[in-house]
């Protein structure tokens, strides 16, 4: 459901988190430290829009065996969430309309996934600047830079 701005428990990752995060880079090790993501007792989340955009990252920047074995481990330890529940079909409806009537697009992916952080009350931890075009009354997320 769709409310005001909050930090949930239920952290949903955009796709550039989980690219640092395999990395392992400042970025990452950062993100990691911040926010417990591999001990944590609410497992992180992982929308089924991230999970296509990582493998087709993969595929264009050629991973070999062993970072794609990194990925399988690493997505098999998220919550998956299909972004084809009805209730965010829904929820990216309205957040669709709600970004075009205020001026401030956002892309398709990025409008999934914080559809699907808002149909469950979860908060997206992202790097993406494009996530602060949101209303956090809509989306909550968490911008994370060093």
């Amino acid at each position: 459901m769709i409310g005001a701005a909050r930090i949930s428990p239920l952290l949903v990752l955009d796709t550039n988190v989980l690219v640092h995060l395999l990395r392992n880079n400042a970025l990452g090790q950062a993100i990691e430290k911040t926010y417990s993501l591999t001990t944590r007792l609410e497992r992180p989340l992982l929308s089924s829009i991230v999970e296509g955009e990582l493998r087709g990252l993969a595929e264009s920047w050629n991973w070999g065996s062993t970072k794609i074995q990194k990925l399988e481990t690493t997505l098999n330890e998220l919550v998956r969430i299909s972004a084809g529940e009805p209730e965010i079909v829904a929820t990216y409806g309205k957040l669709y309309a709600h970004q075009s009537k205020i001026g401030k697009k956002v892309g398709e992916n990025d409008l999934w996934i914080g559809a699907t952080a808002a149909a469950i009350n979860g908060t997206v931890i992202t790097c993406d600047t494009d996530f602060l075009n949101f209303d956090r009354t809509m989306v909550s997320y968490i911008h994370f830079s060093v």
